[in-house]
């Protein structure tokens, strides 16, 4: 930068073309009247003067050196970089722009980042993009900075709501606009509203969790009103726009803090965000939707348990303005069963035999999901063995070709008392233990 003199007054040439304002001072003296040596300068053929060149402000006085009086004082305030501002080059496309500005828009929109300053960075982030997106305020932008935008008629305050650009540029990106980040907007007011989920608890006992069963259930849901055709506006009225938060949907509340000002948009209680206000239906009372009773038929697959939910599209709660309803998700509850205890997809059993049919071997009826089946238990088995009744389980879930297997524990009753002939035969079979016990030690 270059400061240059010219008579009184005193002027400056930068590259970057800064605003500037220069003041001219004298210790003794008032400054003269503003833009008093302008005209003298303002020839044709000056380039910092000349007509469509930056706004410039003086005040002119002596500029005369003198160790107790100050000389001329420039104020140079630089131009917000829009570039930098979007971490973009100043060749950069109109789809690079709009690229930045939705991941910065994303990082520091106020209702995300609650982090000190957020809220200015995502006003500055929008009012670079809005220059820079338009082909006419970026050409000036790029020959005059602010200044040009500033000639052109726009002020400081006059850029669009950030907001509105926001929601302009996320809407029909599956994130809802505002809305499809927990905030409500201008722009989502009327759109349409999905419906919630609805959910029911069905019982079944345990062999219809196993195998799989039909069942008939009753359930109460939300429905679009019929008599408004789910508008929740009395028939023949015409909606007015709300006089609470002025058709935008939102309020603002502010609060006075140590730390300063604290603002929080709302939704508008008056009109539950739609903006406009309507003589509700006597119906629905306004709501566009109304409460009825539906029965279903639901298919209840093989190998279910407790906790498994079952998902029926588009029979949950009706959707506001032409939402899209909501599911019916049905959570399974099974009723234990007394005797066989359910792993996974085995089934757990525990016999009891006698201490001479686990020496000899026997067969013993065993309960199953199938019912009764016989189960032999091998000669010698020892307690607490497990035998493996194969495909006996519960099916696999979605696959009711293959099934699981049924456990069965094998517990050896020991008796605690013994009749005498009892005793006698088994001290009979301790004795011959013991003989064949020396055979074999003998033989060695």
């Amino acid at each position: 930068m270059a400061v240059i003199p010219s008579g009184n007054t005193c002027f400056a040439q930068w590259g970057i073309r800064p605003q500037l304002v220069l003041r001219s001072y004298s210790m003794n003296r008032a400054p003269s009247s503003q833009f008093g040596d302008v005209r003298q300068l303002a020839a044709q053929s000056s380039s910092l003067f000349s007509r469509g060149t930056l706004p410039l402000s003086f005040y002119s006085g002596s500029c005369r050196r003198s160790p107790h009086r100050r000389g001329a004082r420039l104020v140079v305030r630089a131009d917000t970089d829009y570039y930098s501002v979007l971490g973009v080059s100043r060749n950069a496309s109109k789809s690079e722009i709009k690229s930045a500005y939705r991941k910065l828009a994303r990082n520091y929109h106020p209702d995300v980042n609650k982090e000190p300053g957020a809220e200015q960075k995502f006003k500055d982030i929008s009012n670079a993009y809005e220059v820079l997106s338009d082909d006419e305020k970026r050409s000036l932008y790029d020959k005059y900075g602010e200044a040009g935008i500033k000639g052109a008629g726009m002020g400081m305050g006059d850029f669009t709501n950030p907001m509105d650009i926001f929601e302009s540029l996320f809407e029909g990106m599956g994130m809802g606009g505002m809305g499809g980040m927990g905030m409500g907007g201008r722009g989502s007011r009327n759109r349409p509203v999905d419906g919630q989920d609805e959910y029911y608890n069905l019982i079944l006992n345990f062999k219809e969790a196993v195998f799989g069963v039909e069942k008939e259930i009753e359930i109460t849901r939300l429905e679009s009103c019929s008599a408004c055709n789910g508008s929740g506006a009395k028939p023949g009225t015409t909606p007015s726009k709300c006089t609470t938060c002025g058709g935008q949907g939102q309020v603002v509340s502010s609060a006075r803090t140590p730390l300063g000002v604290f603002q929080q948009v709302m939704t508008c209680s008056a009109c539950s965000g739609t903006g406009e206000i309507s003589t509700p239906c006597n119906t629905c009372s306004g709501d566009g939707r109304v409460r009825r009773t539906k029965r279903i038929s639901l298919k209840v697959p093989a190998g279910v348990d407790s906790g498994s939910r079952l998902r029926v599209r588009s029979e949950g709660n009706s959707g506001r303005r032409g939402g899209s309803p909501g599911d019916l998700f049905v959570v399974i509850d099974v009723i234990p069963d007394p005797v066989l205890k359910r792993d996974d997809t085995n089934i757990l059993y525990t016999c009891k035999v006698s201490y001479i049919d686990a020496i000899l071997g026997t067969t013993i009826k065993v309960p199953t999901v199938d019912g009764m089946v016989d189960l032999k238990i091998p000669a010698g088995t020892q307690p607490n063995t497990t035998l493996v009744m194969s495909k006996k389980g519960v099916p696999y879930l979605n696959k009711s070709n293959m099934r699981g297997d049924q456990l069965v524990r094998v517990q050896v009753e020991i008796p605690k008392r013994l009749s005498s002939e009892e005793r006698k035969l088994v001290e009979q079979l301790a004795d011959l233990s013991k003989d064949k016990g020396k055979a074999t030690a003998s033989r060695r």
